[in-house]
């Protein structure tokens, strides 16, 4: 299960498998673990702040789709697949984003670190809102939870993340990664 490294390869992968979780969603008014948040938010939430995020850092507009309120499978689609193709273009590899939070770094990385790591996360979001498959890859669940736990005033503060949950200190890495983000682990729709 590992990922790539390449920052195009892993969001091939991540964005592959929250892919199939949209293709697979049957019900996209269900509860997500986000509160106040349905399965169709969890869509609208990666396809809006993402494109404005890069024309304010980096100049670039991704292609538009359908809302996520009108078609989430084709917003999440035409989203991803502009996303894609962006980190596919060899000139990106020369592209720098600037955002007055975290400076100046190369798209790429910005994108990979950003970007790729909510889609990986929110998969987790999807596919319990869902009934579907939640495994994440443990490797990148650890890498994830070993960086945030350095910032982790800095990313309370940005009011993206709840409090964390308490979970049991023998945990697997993926529980203790989503009860970071502040994510109840056992959180289930029924």
């Amino acid at each position: 299960m590992a990922l790539p490294e390449k920052p195009a390869e892993r969001h091939r992968e991540v964005a592959g498998r929250f892919t199939e979780r949209v293709r697979d969603t049957q019900d996209w008014d269900a509860p997500s673990p986000v509160d106040g948040w349905a399965a169709r938010d969890v869509v609208r939430h990666l396809v809006e702040w993402f494109p404005s995020f890069l024309a304010a850092g980096a100049g670039i507009e991704l292609p538009k789709g359908p809302s996520a309120d009108e078609d989430p499978v084709a917003a999440w689609r035409v989203h991803s697949e502009g996303v894609q193709a962006l980190l596919d273009d060899p000139e990106t590899a020369d592209r720098k984003l600037s955002n007055p939070h975290i400076g100046t770094l190369p798209l790429p990385g910005a994108i990979d670190q950003f970007y790729t790591a909510d889609v990986f996360m929110h998969t987790w979001d999807l596919a319990r809102a869902t009934g579907q498959d939640d495994r994440l890859d443990p490797d990148f669940c650890a890498g994830l939870l070993g960086g945030m736990a350095g910032m982790e005033d800095v990313l309370r503060s940005s009011g993206q993340y709840g409090p964390r949950v308490e979970v049991p200190a023998d945990s697997d890495v993926q529980t203790r990664m989503i009860a970071f983000i502040g994510r109840d682990p056992f959180w289930s729709a029924a």
